[in-house]
């Protein structure tokens, strides 16, 4: 009787949680915050792509998407803008804290999400695409002129091209969402910012929040469009919950600036170069192997140019083979090779994701000091004798041990060998070799090269 009623207890508080979870996993919706704080590149898409998939598994009311950025690439930019359009959970965009800014990328992201806010003191705009990475264009020249004979630069067209989808881009997005485009187009052509104020005056923005609980006051009651469907947004009072970058994406975003993708490509190098040198050094290939693929893996999620990054790899090449077979013309034409390449490296270009001379050139200098080096060594082990083998004992001083006859033993680097000489010798004299065969060394007395004198 006792065990039933210890069983029928049990049951009885298994079914009040199983009813508490329900009804807690029914009304408990929540808001998921997430924050990107940088300049927006492969990092950001990861993290933000992440947000989105959390906060639709646990049936979120909204995710708050907090932006501070200088903008960034233009590929990560629009997978960003398509992961929140194919949202199932509505985003709020939130430029913040104060003193942030959502400019360039940032301002197309604030206009792809359902709801837009600032927090005072913030801005946006300054949206003109960056221009195309590559060699700068030489000043001057005739070949490019309009028709009043004004020279013209040569990427203008290729400019009006991509500012032109920039303007198509951000007017859709302000169609799809109800703001002002004629402003999102003036930021595109002209750069145009705004303050906080100023955008909420100029419809591009739907209210000015101080914090996240009035954000979320302020949100309460709007209707968005959510995957093709109507939404209501009760959003008042809702637990906010921040979801904080993983160890990848924190990886990533290191990774992925195209500096420290260099520099990883140059320490793997250099670490496989010194492996396959000296065998069985075990760490510089390991650590070169492991610097490699993540610098290879970081240019792959970039938008490079292949062939500057074949003339990076073909001018290290020429550098290493200059110190090992020294010409002047492979350093030169590698150090000139490396540089045109880091120029090329990036097809486009995005605020925090530039080349920066400050990197690219003492790792020119750098390698071509390593290579030059090298040669220095390699040269000087050329031109001296023989450090291993029967020629580096030619010259070598020797102590008899024992000697009858032409032939005896010395001692020779520590030692027991067979020697034989030509002239009189006894043991405890110091002799010289002069020859080595079959290991037996040929010996005489010191003095005798020096015709007799001691």
């Amino acid at each position: 009787m006792t065990f039933a009623r210890v069983a029928l207890f049990a049951v009885a508080l298994l079914a009040a949680a199983a009813v508490s979870s329900f009804s807690s996993t029914g009304s408990g919706k929540v808001a998921l915050s997430v924050a990107i704080d940088g300049a927006i590149g492969p990092a950001s898409t990861r993290q933000l792509e992440e947000a989105l998939d959390t906060a639709a598994q646990r049936n979120a009311e909204v995710l708050v998407l907090q932006l501070d950025t200088p903008g960034g690439l233009v590929t990560s930019m629009r997978e960003m803008i398509a992961d929140i359009l194919a949202s199932p959970v509505p985003v709020i965009g939130y430029v913040a804290p104060a003193g942030g800014h959502a400019a360039s990328a940032g301002t197309y992201i604030l206009y792809a999400t359902h709801v837009a806010a600032m927090a005072p003191g913030t801005n946006l705009g300054a949206a003109t695409p960056v221009e195309m990475g590559g060699l700068p264009s030489l000043p001057g020249g005739d070949k490019d002129k309009n028709q009043k004979g004004v020279a013209e630069p040569p990427g203008d067209e290729m400019m009006a091209k991509v500012t032109n989808d920039a303007v198509a881009l951000i007017r859709s997005l302000a169609e799809m969402r109800g703001r002002n485009g004629d402003w999102g187009e003036k930021a595109v052509r002209e750069a145009a910012s705004l303050s906080a104020n100023a955008a909420l005056q100029e419809h591009v923005i739907d209210f000015v929040a101080r914090d996240t609980t009035e954000l979320l006051q302020l949100a309460d009651g709007r209707t968005v469009d959510v995957a093709s469907a109507k939404k209501v947004l009760a959003t008042e009072g809702l637990p906010v919950e921040t979801l904080e970058p993983g160890w990848f994406i924190r990886l990533l975003s290191v990774i992925t600036d195209p500096n420290t993708a260099v520099i990883l490509m140059l320490v793997g190098v250099y670490g496989l170069v010194f492996e396959f040198t000296s065998p069985g050094a075990v760490a510089p290939g390991v650590i070169g192997t492991i610097c490699l693929v993540l610098g290879l893996y970081a240019l792959n999620l970039l938008p490079i140019n292949y062939t500057g990054l074949a003339l990076m790899l073909l001018g290290i090449a020429f550098l290493i083979i200059e110190a090992f077979n020294p010409t002047v013309v492979l350093g030169l034409g590698g150090v000139a090779a490396f540089l045109l390449g880091s120029a090329m490296l990036l097809r486009i270009e995005g605020p925090g994701f530039a080349m920066s001379w400050a990197v690219i050139g003492p790792a020119a200098v750098l390698t071509l000091g390593l290579a030059l080096l090298t040669g220095t060594y390699v040269w000087t082990a050329r031109r001296n004798p023989p450090r291993v083998g029967g020629e580096a004992m030619r010259g070598l001083p020797v102590e008899i041990i024992d000697w009858q006859g032409g032939e005896g033993h010395v001692l020779a680097l520590g030692e027991r060998w067979r020697a034989r000489a030509d002239e009189p010798v006894v043991p405890g004299d110091r002799v010289e070799v002069i020859d080595v065969s079959d290991l037996v060394l040929t010996v005489r007395r010191r003095d005798a090269s020096n015709n007799g004198v001691k």
